[in-house]
């Protein structure tokens, strides 16, 4: 066997005898680099933080850096930040000013390739970036200001996200001088992230080199690499042992400074299985190690940032500063999700913690799971791909998932499905559950990409955790024989009565299947086993400020209306000739606050009919939510006024009894049934319960069965018709509602239509604000249209998009942007706007006619190709908002 230094590359076994040389030559590199800029940066009453900016020359290569600083005379530990990849040191100077804040001497900069650094990406070479680690940490051990072990040695903590989390991995491995890490949402083995049991994650290799300006800005031999894995489809062993030699992995038993490891539950790129690997290796060494799965990751989702860098900061003080009584944390901490924050809407969050890390396989419950042995089909270039987690977008529909909504994709005769009983207790998976199977192809190896549905009791809507799936590559010499699959680690809670369902698919969006048509046979040959991380406790959620807050705000709320009911003005007389108008508005004027001459709504005047349902449209700023609020008592005009049904509206108006609103983001108590929680809000209204009319509201709204289910086990398009029909309690005769299609999916959007369409045949009037213009020409049978907080257009949705005076002009070459402008300019043309296409002009006449634009078309060289009416709604609020009709 090698010895350590025969294993050890030559730069780094000249480290030691070197390092003298190196501290005693930080001044020569200060020289080299040219003058530093200070820069102080204070924080309400903070010490300021001190910032020089340096550029460093390094082996060749010029590095950005910035040192941070903060505080009186005393040497101090020194923290290096790296940044994730195709980022620079800006992204990190927020986490740097707090460190330094907090005691430490801070170094940043941008890795090669990056920013204004020089340099090829070399993806975390040994004796490229990660020796550039080592140059950074001699330069800190010559400054004056920081606390040394030996002379050359700096009391020295490493810590990044993604690829700057791994070379604070590399780091630790290849310099013994580091003395804690924290790594974030980063890689153990490139190679297994990348081609994880030999299948290429092309999707997500493809946007790490886009991210990193393109192969040219790679060294060559990774430039050719991705080109060649990229062609093939497939990892070929060069490629697996290029990436495998720059993975912290290579160092695995040299990593013994203690870890604080960070990883991401929605993360696709470097999942929970790239922390567990880390996590075991550099425990095996003696060293501390602790382990946080927070909420987000690469694909999006909340990365818990203030959370984690006070953690981290701790963690720092406990090894870095010697703090004994620093709280690090506990040594496993699982951020959940669950519920809806009643207040808000927003998602409800809190920790589970234990005091050792279990692993991804601990507490194994078997579940059974029934299926006959099923042919599935590769087709042919494998497309049409099965759809799991998306790069970027995961993220946010895994967040979705913990709430029982999800998106996922599987073609039929594409996939293997294997389902269990419904489930007579509730369980907690934490970790990665497995299965044993049987594969068998006609030919060459089978790719298969397993995963893990939650299924609601009536099988109509299935949940993918986390959008996770685990890709598995089985040769001939695996086929045909049992064969245990590990499928993608996840903390997911299933609710009593629903099923757990095994895919295993033949493609997948994100990853490279083989383009040769195959057929797999695959067979259960066991149960489904889930970890559940028994030693694991939820913490307890926090009281609900409203517990605490809503009495005290009744006081002050009860004094300021004593105080001021005597400066009350009188509510204008009622005005019989509209009794029977839904809502007049004239002259509705709002200045912005502290403004006195700017305006979010001037001199707006319109009318709505009975058994109408106007939609209120205009871009962002255009006036539509002041509007609403207006209307809904909510703030009081600055002049004009607003009628119900002829009488004024005042905050508190008898006559909002009639008005029902639904404004986006309502809450719910997640605990309840969707028939409770509206028992209970109309209970707070005071009125009588016959009054509520709930099975009218609810028949309109079409929730069924769902009544008796908690809430907390809707859908986003279930929660907003349970709003909806919140909103109509009472069968109020005018409706508000507010963006209600935002977050749904097409099928629920057209549900959402056909409701707002069958509360106004009843002779009631619905005024809805929204921005998806193809749901409102379809709904809506009239329009107000808003800009700058000024009325454009009203009137019947017809007669707004079927004027006859918009033409669509299309040209064989792209329209230039002097072209329009000189079209504009004609007279009898009151606007013109491009299509995206640029091949297209969207044409507002304003007395000139057909014949007369095509005319003047044709004299300036424009290679028609088709003019014509276009009465689209889109096309017809863009004319209407571009200036020349406001």
């Amino acid at each position: 066997m090698d010895s350590p230094d025969a294993r050890t590359p030559r730069w780094r076994r000249l480290l030691p005898r070197t390092r003298g040389r190196w501290a005693a030559a930080g001044a020569a590199l200060l020289v080299l680099a040219g003058a530093g800029t200070w820069t102080a940066v204070a924080d309400d009453g903070a010490p300021a933080v001190h910032r020089q900016d340096r550029m460093m020359r390094v082996d060749g290569v010029n590095l950005d850096t910035s040192y941070f600083t903060a505080g009186g005379g005393g040497r101090r530990p020194a923290v290096l930040i790296g940044h994730g990849f195709g980022g620079s040191k800006a992204d990190t100077r927020a986490q740097a000013e707090q460190l330094a804040r907090d005691g430490y001497a801070v170094l940043t900069w941008s890795a090669r390739g990056f920013g204004r650094s020089g340099g090829k990406i070399s993806l975390n070479a040994p004796d490229r970036e990660v020796q550039d680690v080592s140059r950074l940490i001699d330069w800190l051990a010559a400054r004056p200001e920081v606390r040394l072990d030996a002379k050359g040695d700096p009391r020295v903590g490493v810590t990044g996200a993604s690829y700057g989390g791994a070379v604070s991995l590399l780091a630790a491995g290849y310099d013994h001088r580091v003395d804690a890490i924290a790594p974030e949402i980063t890689y153990w083995n490139l190679a297994d992230a990348l081609f994880p049991d030999g299948v290429f994650k092309k999707l997500w290799a493809g946007i790490f080199v886009n991210t990193g300006g393109g192969c040219g800005n790679f060294e060559k031999e990774l430039c050719d690499l991705y080109e060649r894995v990229a062609v093939n489809g497939k990892p070929d062993a060069a490629a697996r042992a290029l990436l495998t030699e720059r993975s912290p992995s290579a160092v695995a038993d040299r990593i013994k400074a203690p870890a604080l490891i960070v990883q991401g539950q929605t993360d696709s790129l470097f999942p929970l299985g790239q922390a567990d690997a880390m996590a075991k290796a550099i425990a095996a060494n003696g060293a501390p190690v602790s382990v946080d799965w927070t909420a987000g990751g690469h694909d999006g989702g909340d990365r818990e940032t203030g959370r984690v860098q006070k953690r981290i900061g701790a963690w720092f003080d406990r090894y870095l500063k010697g703090e004994e009584d620093a709280d690090t944390g506990p040594a496993f901490r699982v951020t959940r999700t669950g519920g809806i924050d009643s207040t808000d809407g927003a998602a409800l969050t809190r920790g589970a913690t234990a005091d050792s890390y279990p692993g991804l396989h601990s507490g194994g419950q078997p579940v059974e799971l029934s299926g006959d042995p099923q042919k599935i089909s590769n087709p042919a270039g494998a497309s049409p791909p099965s759809i799991s987690a998306v790069p970027g977008v995961g993220g946010s529909l895994s967040r979705l998932s913990t709430l029982g909504v999800g998106l996922a994709l599987d073609f039929p005769g594409q996939y293997a499905r294997f389902d269990s009983a419904p489930l007579s207790t509730a369980r907690r998976i934490t970790g990665a559950p497995t299965v044993r199977v049987t594969v068998k192809t006609d030919h060459g190896d089978a790719v298969l990409f397993g995963k893990v549905y939650d299924v609601s009791p009536d099988g109509k809507r299935q949940v993918l955790p986390a959008q996770l799936v685990a890709p598995y590559r089985i040769t001939p010499a695996r086929q045909g024989r049992p064969i245990e699959l590990t499928l993608p680690a996840v903390d997911h809670e299933l609710d009593a009565g629903h099923r757990l369902r095994l895919v295993l698919a033949a493609t997948d969006l994100g990853y490279a299947s083989p383009a040769e048509p195959a057929t797999y046979t695959v067979s259960l040959e066991g149960p489904l086993t889930l970890p559940t991380a028994p030693g694991l406790e939820t913490a307890s959620a926090a009281l609900p400020w409203w517990t605490w807050g809503l009495p005290a705000v009744a006081l002050v709320i009860a004094a300021v209306l004593l105080l001021t009911a005597r400066r009350r003005t009188a509510t204008p007389a009622p005005d019989p000739a509209l009794s029977d108008v839904p809502l007049q508005i004239t002259g509705l004027s709002k200045k912005y606050a502290k403004s006195s001459d700017r305006y979010a709504v001037r001199d707006l005047s319109f009318r709505v009919e009975k058994g109408q349902v106007l939609g209120l449209l205009g871009p962002n700023g255009a006036g539509k939510t002041t509007t609403l609020r207006m209307l809904m008592g909510l703030i009081t005009p600055d002049d004009g006024e607003i009628r119900v049904f002829g009488r004024a509206v005042r905050p508190g108006a008898p006559v909002l009894s009639r008005v029902g609103c639904f404004v986006e983001g309502a809450g719910f108590l997640p605990h309840l049934s969707g028939r409770a929680n509206l028992e209970l809000y109309w209970k707070a209204t005071g009125r009588p319960d016959e009054d509520a009319r709930i099975d009218e509201a609810l028949e309109i709204a079409g929730l069924g069965d769902a009544l008796a289910r908690a809430v907390r086990t809707y859908s986003q398009g279930m929660r907003q018709r349970l709003a909806i029909a919140q909103a109509m309690l009472g069968m109020p005769d005018l409706l508000i509602l507010d963006e209600p299609t935002n977050g749904l999916d097409p099928p629920q959007i057209r549900e959402m239509r056909d409701v707002m369409i069958r509360y106004a045949a009843g002779g009631r009037t619905v005024i809805v604000s929204s921005h998806l213009l193809s749901e409102v020409e379809q709904s809506c049978t009239h329009l107000v249209v808003m800009d700058r907080g000024r009325l454009v257009q009203a009137g019947p949705v017809a007669e707004i998009t079927g004027s006859g005076d918009m033409l669509l002009v299309t040209a064989a070459d792209p329209l230039t942007e002097p072209l329009v402008e000189k079209i504009a300019a004609f007279p009898g043309i009151g606007s013109a706007v491009r299509t995206d296409d640029g091949h297209g002009l969207l044409v507002r006449l304003d007395g000139a006619t057909s014949p007369q634009l095509i005319a003047e078309l044709v004299r300036l060289d424009v290679p028609l190709t088709g003019v014509g009416p276009h009465r689209r709604l889109e096309d017809a609020f863009l004319t209407l908002i571009s200036g020349g009709s406001a």
